[in-house]
């Protein structure tokens, strides 16, 4: 069994640590040599060296806050973190006006959040005491690397914010996500594949959604379109769900989906619903190498009337047990990765 790992803060009163506290050092920038950087963390930090050189936190980011590598006495505050019963993390709980993903957990959603660079990473929370982990020591050394204050905290002060019920012992405050136009998905760029797109029509569960968008990322997806009411968009759970897949997708919130189906109609895409009703099977699907964009309903309630209507076509995947639907984030992962089959390789 691993020793749990230790606040840096309490080193000073035992003595000398174990060479094993690794994770503690790295966090701390102290003395004792540490253990080389996995390939991934060699490989994003030389990637992203000269663009994050100036890329610290501001200040005024993180009021009153320490900078990475410096830590307070264990139960100290820091900014927005408690003062007047407030969120630790200054967070509001009045829920994203827009996409969300402001609030990252789960240790590979961190660490590719981290990874990506696409947006400001605000500070990173670890659990203090907890085994050590190779994740967690890379995600300490990516954070630090970029500037990013990383503060260690207890396991119950960590799951006092956290808002998915097992966030792996970390979690992170960044940007929310950028909106993307939806005429820049439906863009080809140059050299590039032609757009594969993937809808949603009023999905609530946020497990299925970030399950969903991590099988879409992996099959190639270009671009997500999301309704702006009446489905779940981006929350921690989704995060957590989708393992890091939303840092490298794109996200395009819609007033409404029968609208949106019929801007990308007229854009040159082809419009693909997925329903056990469907007509079609999936695998005699012809269009799979043109624009496309894969519409999926809810579990259970399927595609809506109009979102149905509005369809060039609706194709279902046959089954041959004895239930008569799959969950929605698996059909959404074989569809993805049927069309995925049928385009040319990148």
């Amino acid at each position: 069994m691993s020793p749990a790992r230790k606040s840096p803060r309490s080193a000073s009163s035992r003595g000398p640590k174990p060479p094993s506290a690794k994770a503690s050092r790295a966090r701390t920038g102290g003395a004792k040599a540490k253990a080389p950087r996995s390939a991934a963390a060699e490989k994003a930090v030389a990637a992203r060296q000269a663009r994050h050189a100036a890329a610290s936190v501001r200040k005024a980011d993180r009021p009153g806050a320490a900078r990475a590598g410096r830590a307070g006495p264990r139960g100290s505050s820091r900014a927005g973190a408690g003062g007047r019963g407030g969120d630790p993390l200054g967070q509001r709980r009045t829920g994203p006006k827009g996409l969300g993903g402001d609030q990252v957990e789960g240790r590979q959603a961190v660490r590719e959040l981290l990874l990506a660079g696409t947006r400001r990473v605000r500070e990173v929370w670890i659990a203090a005491d907890q085994d050590d982990s190779a994740v967690l020591d890379d995600i300490a050394e990516l954070a630090q690397s970029v500037g990013v204050p990383v503060q260690d905290v207890t396991r119950t002060k960590l799951h006092s914010v956290a808002r998915t019920e097992s966030p792996q012992g970390v979690l992170a405050r960044a940007a929310e996500l950028h909106e993307t136009d939806l005429d820049a998905l439906v863009v080809t760029p140059k050299g590039g594949p032609p757009p594969f797109l993937l809808a949603t029509d009023g999905i609530t569960d946020p497990g299925n959604l970030g399950a969903l968008l991590r099988s879409a990322e992996c099959a190639g997806v270009t671009g997500v379109v999301l309704p702006r009411h009446r489905a779940v968009h981006i929350t921690p759970t989704v995060t957590k769900a989708a393992a890091g897949s939303i840092e490298y997708l794109r996200f395009a919130l819609v007033g409404g989906l029968p609208t949106a189906i019929r801007h990308l109609q007229e854009a040159g895409v082809w419009v693909v619903g997925l329903d056990a009703g469907g007509a079609r099977r999936l695998f005699y699907l012809e269009v799979a190498d043109r624009p496309i964009a894969l519409v999926l309903g809810a579990e259970g309630a399927g595609l809506s009337r109009l979102v149905r209507e509005r369809c060039d076509e609706v194709v279902s995947i046959p089954l041959g047990g004895q239930l008569g639907s799959l969950n929605v984030a698996a059909a959404g992962a074989v569809a993805c990765f049927e069309v995925a089959r049928r385009r040319p390789t990148r």
